[in-house]
Formats: structure tokens, C-alpha cells, sequence
């Protein structure tokens, strides 16, 4: 089971990597996806870590040596996120809303194009949906959720305080970065709405896209009052 989409795609150029390198993301990725398919079909709570190293032939301190948390081996897309944000609210010649809608719009359609790809889209869409539910349903996963966002919008905050030479602290980047992770959760609500078997993943895209599009053109108003270039203090 490829759960590939399930998680933003990596920014690094594999044909870069040595062979070391190579082997290191194949075992990342072959634990997580291991770790996702065997917590969906038996629950969070009810694996133990050291099952998911049996199954992958490893040891469970090398499942750690990559995963620092239990919860991280479902939950590891962030830090992919985390590396865009930085590298897109960076930008001066892109607004920070434009920088959040693209990295959403590659996150997107990773995931459209898995579904596209497979014998069954209603059942992809299906799995999709239940991975949703589990981390729903799941309090240490929600908690680490939660956690993973507060560190994004932190970073987010710092990136956009630097552009407007003020400090992370103050209201403004911190109403800015708060409002600009939500589109995140929008993205996440929107898409569990439209995956009910009826549309197309191409149709999916488009009908998530909207919504998140109308989401950012609120954020986008009140950033306007936020000049990143105006504030010296």
C-alpha cells in the first residue's frame, strides 16, 4: 500500500542522494507506511512499536532512530511542511498567502494524483477518509497534531516578523502565521467532504482548491494591513 500521498512530497532530489542516503529514506518511508496501514486496520492505540520493527525486519530502537515518537511515524508530513514554509514565507517576492496556497496545492495534488493512479478511487478515497477518522479518533495523535501546528505557526511567525523587522512576539505575525496554518485544517475539512465517491480525483482538486482559495482571500484582506516592508521598529 503506497501512503506516499499521504504526506507532502520530499524537496530533495533523490538522484542527488548517494546510496546511503537512498537506503536511509527507502527505510523512513517503509516504516511509516508500514506503521499507517497497520493503524488503520487495527488501531492506534492497539499497536506496539516493536510490532511495526517486526514487521519491517528492523529492531525497535531503529524504528526510534528515525521516528522519534509513535506518533510521528503517522504523523511525519509536518516536517516536510515546516522546511516549505520557511523556504516560501522567506520569499519577498511572493505574498505569504500565495506561499501557503502553493505549498497546499503540491500537497493536493500529491494526493489527487495517488488517488488517480490507482485500480479503485472510491476505495483510495475511502482509506483517505479513514486516516482522517483515525487521527480524529486518536487523543495522542490529535495532541500531536495540535503540537506540530503550534511549532508551525512559531516558525511561521519568526519568518514573517523578519520580513516586517519586528519581533515574533508581537500581535500581528502572530494573528498572520495563526491564520495562515489554518488554511491547512480548511484544506483538511474540505477534502473529507468531497471524497464521498462521487467525483473524480481532477474534480476533487478543483472543488478543494475553491474553498481554500475563498479561505485565503479573507486571509488575504486582512494581511493587507499588515505591510511587510512599512514596519521598522
Amino acid at each position: 500500500m503506497d501512503w506516499t500521498a499521504l504526506r507532502s512530497p520530499d524537496p530533495s532530489d533523490p538522484r542527488a542522494d548517494g546510496l546511503r542516503e537512498r537506503k536511509k529514506r527507502q527505510m523512513r518511508q517503509q516504516l511509516s507506511d508500514t506503521a499507517t496501514t497497520m493503524f488503520i486496520q487495527h488501531g492506534f492505540d492497539a499497536v506496539r512499536v516493536v510490532e511495526i520493527a517486526a514487521a519491517c525486519g528492523v529492531s525497535e530502537k531503529t524504528v526510534y532512530n528515525y521516528f522519534p515518537t509513535k506518533e510521528s511515524l503517522l504523523l511525519d508530513r509536518w516536517d516536510t511542511t515546516l522546511t516549505s514554509l520557511q523556504t516560501g514565507l522567506a520569499d519577498p517576492e511572493l505574498a505569504p498567502t500565495r506561499a501557503a496556497l502553493r505549498i497546499l496545492s503540491d500537497e493536493l495534488h500529491g494526493l489527487t494524483s495517488w488517488m488517480a493512479a490507482q485500480d479503485d478511487v472510491v476505495a483510495a478515497g475511502n482509506l483517505i477518509r479513514r486516516f482522517g477518522t483515525l487521527v480524529s479518533a486518536t487523543p495522542a495523535l490529535r495532541a500531536h497534531q495540535r503540537d506540530m501546528t503550534d511549532r508551525l505557526i512559531a516558525v511561521a511567525a519568526a519568518v514573517l516578523a523578519d520580513r516586517a523587522r519586528m519581533s515574533p512576539d508581537e500581535p500581528e505575525p502572530q494573528i498572520a502565521a495563526t491564520a495562515l496554518l489554518g488554511l491547512w485544517q480548511i484544506q483538511f475539512n474540505s477534502l473529507t467532504r468531497y471524497l464521498d465517491g462521487t467525483r473524480t480525483p481532477t474534480q476533487i482538486h478543483g472543488a478543494v482548491s475553491d474553498d481554500v482559495a475563498r479561505a485565503a482571500h479573507i486571509i488575504e484582506v486582512g494581511l493587507a494591513s499588515l505591510d511587510l516592508a512599512a514596519y521598522h521598529r
